[in-house]
């Protein structure tokens, strides 16, 4: 194995940022008791960004996921939306923040709905079109 020091010229095809199984509570939902309680949701992120060789090893060069998961947490715990798939459109649109985002596939899941499934939900994918 070649000396850590000693770099093989490549090109960087693809990054993604991931944020996997993140589980929070939401109010959310069509009727009035789904509202008035707040449900588990799981929620899972895949963020395509822009190549880049992190300079340095500095943070400031990279898409950090510490910026999305409080994005997340934040969107889940004061918005109220009836419908899932509005919820996701506004986590994917938070993603898209940062100008290096190229596409971002979000899916949102309810555990506790029905006794027997372990989740019911929705993705969707969006692709900055600019």
């Amino acid at each position: 194995m070649p000396a850590e020091s000693a770099r093989i010229p490549t090109q960087v095809s693809d990054q993604r940022i991931l944020v996997r199984d993140l589980v929070v509570s939401g109010h959310l939902g069509v009727t009035a008791s789904e509202q008035a309680k707040a449900q588990r949701i799981r929620v899972n992120v895949d963020l395509t960004v822009r190549p880049e060789h992190p300079a340095d090893d500095d943070p400031a060069h990279v898409v950090d996921y510490r910026d999305i998961v409080p994005t997340i947490r934040h969107l889940v715990r004061t918005e109220r939306p009836k419908l899932l798939e509005t919820l996701a459109e506004r986590i994917a649109q938070a993603c898209f923040h940062d100008p290096r985002a190229r596409s971002a596939r979000v899916r949102i899941e309810k555990l506790d709905l029905y006794a027997d499934t372990s989740s019911v939900g929705v993705e969707v994918e969006h692709t900055r079109s600019d």
